[in-house]
């Protein structure tokens, strides 16, 4: 198997050696070159043809969001991982280049670090994102699934959802921009999302998505009230739950540990909307790293909700939606493309 060809791109030179050095030390990967700015970079893959680049945000000549433009237009193939910095400004780029094509991001440690701890933080998440966004291209053939049998409920057929959830990760601020411009304003449920992302970044997202549709986007806070045709986000770094109240359906955000190494995870939310609304859930499972959502799919099964998953062709990383349909749970595997017509489908339904 061919190692993955990385180019490396920051204007620090010791960024450079420590994300070098952190590829260097893996079989799988061969770093085939550095840059210091988008310009000079632009020349390197040119020449370089690597799979993945690693990308800096401030960078004199071409900064990162103007490089990754130049990338995709020219290089489609190549996979990007932004290097950012967690400020609000790094945020707030970081977001615009999840939408602008970038396949993901890394964040830097804080400048109170130690230069191990700094180098292990960022080789625990850049190893096992690059290797999962840039597949060999042997294991990317897509196989087609086996004539999808709707799972048997306990309770017959699904009634009409009244709330919808999401879960998504690696791929997922496109892949939620294409759901959500799809959906009506008169949408006859609420939509709460879960993305990973840290705290600093979910407003922008939120912001970010409220422009791409007709429904309204939030960043969830605790004692919000959910409601048909509006959209809630997980703020990063806090696990979002549904729960009945004597007001109606409301949210709540805690600060409970990790799940799926994710805080928010998509298993929490799940679980809470099957608790709160049992059968007329509707959970919906993107591109994503990792298995977070199958837990909490399992929930909804078990209430007798009903579950989408994004097809492989169209995810970026196809772990999440993965785990959920080879595990038997999904009624409907789906391009992105068509998920907002099945989520219309699924909560106009009439009852049976």
């Amino acid at each position: 198997m061919q190692p993955i060809r990385t180019l490396v791109v920051d204007d620090s030179v010791v960024a450079r050696r420590v994300i070098s050095h952190i590829f260097a030390a893996e079989n799988d990967f061969e770093v085939v070159g550095t840059a210091p700015n988008g310009r000079i970079a632009l020349t390197k893959i040119a020449r370089l043809r690597p799979n993945l680049v690693t990308l800096d945000i401030d960078m004199p000549e071409l900064d990162g969001i103007q490089t990754l433009a130049e990338i995709r237009k020219t290089f489609p193939g190549v996979r990007v991982i932004m290097v950012s910095n967690l400020t609000q400004r790094g945020a707030a780029i970081t977001v615009e280049a999840l939408f602008q094509g970038a396949s993901d991001y890394v964040t830097k440690a804080t400048r109170t670090s130690s230069p191990e701890e700094a180098r292990r933080y960022l080789g625990e998440q850049l190893l096992p994102k690059a290797r999962a966004i840039v597949t060999p291209a042997a294991a990317r053939v897509r196989t087609p699934l086996p004539p999808l049998e709707p799972p048997v409920r306990r309770h017959g057929s699904a009634p009409p959802a009244r709330i919808v959830v999401i879960g998504s990760s690696t791929g997922g601020p496109n892949a939620l921009t294409e759901i959500l411009s799809g959906l009506p304003a008169d949408l006859a449920a609420p939509v709460v999302i879960v993305q990973h992302l840290p705290a600093n970044f979910t407003p922008f997202l939120a912001r970010r998505l409220d422009a791409a549709g007709v429904l309204t986007v939030h960043e969830a806070k605790s004692g919000d009230r959910v409601l048909p045709g509006q959209v809630w986000i997980a703020p990063g770094d806090r696990h979002l739950e549904v729960h009945a109240t004597s007001k109606g359906f409301e949210l709540e955000t805690t600060e409970a540990p990790l799940v799926n190494s994710c805080r928010p995870a998509a298993d929490v939310l799940f679980r809470s909307a099957a608790a709160a609304f049992g059968d007329e859930t509707l959970a919906v499972v993107l591109t994503g790293m990792g298995q977070d959502g199958l837990a909490g799919c399992r929930a909804i099964r078990n209430a007798g909700g009903q579950i989408v998953t994004q097809d492989q062709e169209t995810s970026v990383v196809w772990g999440m939606p993965g785990q959920v349909t080879n595990a038997g749970l999904a009624d409907a595997v789906l391009p992105v493309s068509e998920i907002s017509a099945e989520i219309v489908r699924r909560v106009t339904a009439v009852r049976r």
